[in-house]
């Protein structure tokens, strides 16, 4: 849907709280800052390491899927090659920078990095240039820039040892293949001798029948992937024969068979369940950049086409399970549904509609490269839609919507107009029903709340509610809808007098005054060992204090609380993403995160914005408000007092937040959806709270 020039270029209005926000990131990755956390880090080892050691601790961290800590390991190599006048040392150290900022999907920092190690002015070109230019070309294939990273491949082959230069060829094959320079692949492939190495044969299989493919050899491609298909052995079998069938899917759509290639695309996806996740560097190194969620798509776009609008909500719902395994497995321990973690395991369409109340509609999302699909779901059954909207063209107009809402534009309504015209005006929502929505994709970052029909917006026709998926919302649902009303807060945490939040103090006190039985830790008391010990006996959890999110790994991002060493000590008040995760929150009915960008993280294709969300989530917790971006004090005060007053007069939370975020816009200072517009309810949105009887009690 086009939109016309005035809403594609909003006015705008300055927002230094969000300026800032957005500074401080950038900030976060800068050769400075990372230099600086390198000598800190180096200064805290208790072993210290020489700079080729952490060098190859940067390597294996990053092949493991540890990016940040990747990139701490590369920063104390960097440290000591700058100390020592290294100049081999600095050039290794920025090599391994771009290779986990790569893996991170962080292409900017990734080149800036490759960049420099190869003017770093280092002596051995094979172990620093090859790797150099081979992740300068695989940058440009991610950006679909294929002509560049022929020619990066190109100067990596060239100065590649012979160990690293068959890893470098089948790159540079596949990109040919990718830009449709056949012969060049087929030159290649032809000369290059059977790797040896299990992961790297396997790429090599992969690639011929790709090749195969490209020439219109259909029957010898999908014979090519059987066979691969067939040697698989060793620890990632299955892995290797997940692939080979994905191949052979797409040799049979090529060959018109779209009901065999659905087929073999759904016994793909079966197949992807035994495979054990964890990070797949090798299919970076190679350039094939596959992973499962492509699979996924495939599937689900050719059920949809034939019709079977529950088959394709259900492999949707089966790939957002997918994702949330593959990104905490082997990481952090994640709570099974069992014991109180979110469920991974996609229900069927009879257990979604049985939760939903009269009134009720979920809404899912999944958006494909060339379209978008919706689903509505009511208690008296499901429907399916296909929006024509790109992927690339959807994430460019929520980007400008929230440019707009971020800068406080006078456009901001006609984008809200726009965005709810493709999203929803298509899915012929009832008047007045209360609406839950699984977002996907870009759609994670979107303040649904905020759209606009006519003169309204929606959440003042609608009370909303987010869920990561119908899986979690099922689980989250059947579990008792009346809790005991006990509060832990934490407050304007004691740290240094340039962090201090005198507004977040007063935010705390405020909505403990609601509540008859009340905990509330301040400053100095509102630290991270207090967290531990305290957080779970709550019924309501509230935190008001700085978030950062990790850009690189959403596990890293962390909430700011009181140190519990030395007052200037402040990493020891970071409670990081992963962190929540050995916390028991399963007695936990509602997290309240009043910070900053508390709600962001990276999107995991298929599943919810991961960080603090997925965390929560993962420890118990039933429900969660979050913001997701830089918020007022002043806004926010009347947003939480009308919410925990909603809430301590028995309300559901769905219902609270409506009537919070009404309060908020319903005064004119207020109206712009930047100050009522940041804070999503996410989870268990029947969730309601009886307050005991009992007396506030501060900490001592």
């Amino acid at each position: 849907m086009a939109l016309p020039a005035w809403a594609q270029a909003p006015e705008p209005v300055a927002s230094p709280i969000f300026d800032a926000a957005r500074a401080r990131l950038a900030d976060a990755e800068t050769l400075r800052a990372l230099s600086a956390d390198g000598q800190l880090l180096y200064q805290r080892d208790r072993i210290k390491l020489d700079g080729a050691m952490y060098c190859a601790q940067s390597s294996a961290l990053s092949e493991k899927g540890e990016f940040r800590l990747g990139i701490e390991a590369a920063s104390k190599a960097l440290i000591l090659g700058e100390t020592r006048s290294d100049q081999h040392l600095v050039a290794a150290a920025k090599r391994d920078l771009a290779i986990a900022y790569s893996y991170a999907g962080d292409l900017d920092q990734a080149e800036h990095y490759a960049q420099d190690s190869l003017s770093a002015g280092a002596s051995d070109q094979a172990d620093i240039a090859a790797p150099g230019y081979k992740t300068l070309g695989d940058i440009a294939v991610r950006r679909g820039k294929l002509p560049e990273a022929i020619a990066f491949f190109s100067r990596a082959q060239l100065a590649a040892s012979d160990r690293f230069r068959p890893l470098v060829t089948i790159s540079l094959a596949n990109t040919y293949i990718a830009d449709g320079k056949i012969a060049q692949a087929r030159v290649l492939y032809d000369a290059l001798a059977l790797p040896a190495n299990g992961a790297l044969l396997q790429a090599y299989q992969r690639g011929i029948g790709n090749l195969l493919l490209a020439e219109g050899k259909t029957t010898e491609s999908i014979a090519a992937f059987t066979q691969a298909a067939a040697s698989a052995s060793g620890s990632d079998a299955a892995y290797h024969r997940l692939w080979a069938s994905e191949g052979i899917a797409r040799g049979l759509l090529q060959q018109g068979d779209s009901a065999g290639a659905r087929r073999a695309y759904v016994a793909a996806v079966r197949a992807s369940e035994a495979v054990r996740a964890r990070f797949r560097s090798e299919e970076f190194k190679t350039g094939l950049f596959g992973d499962v969620q492509q699979i996924f798509d495939r599937a689900i776009s050719l059920t949809m086409d034939e019709g079977d609008v529950e088959g394709a909500w259900r492999l949707s719902e089966e790939s957002r399970s997918r994702a949330l395994l593959d990104i905490v497995r082997e990481r952090v321990r994640s709570p099974t549904a069992a014991d109180g973690g979110p469920a991974t395991q996609a229900p069927d369409l009879a257990a979604m509609r049985q939760v939903l109340r009269p009134g009720e509609a979920m809404l899912a999302f999944h958006s494909l490269d060339d379209r978008l699909l919706a689903w509505v779901v009511r208690a008296d059954g499901i429907s399916g839609s296909v929006i024509a909207q790109k992927r690339e063209d959807l994430a460019g107009l929520v980007e400008r919507f929230r440019t707009a809402v971020f800068t406080r534009s006078k456009g901001v309504d006609a984008l809200a107009s726009a965005l709810h015209a493709i999203l929803l005006a298509p899915l012929q929502l009832r008047p007045g029903e209360r609406l839950l929505i699984v977002p996907h994709g870009v759609l994670h970052y979107l303040p649904f709340q905020a759209l606009r029909e006519g003169d309204a917006y929606l959440i003042e026709r609608h009370a909303l509610a987010i869920t990561p998926s119908a899986s979690v919302a099922v689980q989250l649902a059947r579990r008792t809808a009346a809790t005991g009303g006990k509060l832990v807060a934490f407050g304007n945490p004691g740290t240094v007098a340039a962090l201090a939040l005198p507004g977040a103090e007063r935010e705390v006190n405020q909505i403990a005054t609601l509540f008859g039985d009340s905990q509330v830790f301040l400053q100095a008391e509102a630290s991270k060992r207090q967290f531990r010990a305290s957080a779970g006996k709550a019924t309501i959890l509230h935190v008001a204090a700085h978030a950062e999110v990790d850009v690189v790994d959403p596990l890293q991002s962390r909430i700011l609380l009181a140190p519990d060493g030395k007052p200037d000590d402040l990493d020891s008040g970071f409670l990081l993403a992963r962190d929540i995760y050995d916390v028991d929150l399963s007695d936990v009915a509602l997290v309240t995160i009043s910070a900053c960008e508390s709600g962001l993280g990276r999107i995991a294709r298929g599943d919810e914005i991961l960080g603090f969300t997925r965390s929560f989530f993962s420890a118990g917790a039933s429900a969660l408000i979050v913001s997701l971006w830089p918020v007022g004090d002043n806004s926010t005060a009347v947003l939480m007092r009308t919410l925990y007053t909603q809430l301590a007069a028995g309300d559901d939370a769905v219902l609270a937040m409506q009537a919070a975020q009404k309060t908020v816009l319903s005064q004119p200072r207020f109206r712009h959806p930047f100050f009522w517009a940041p804070f999503n309810l996410i989870g268990d949105w029947h969730m309601r709270i009886v307050p005991s009887a009992t007396g506030v009690r501060h900490a001592q």
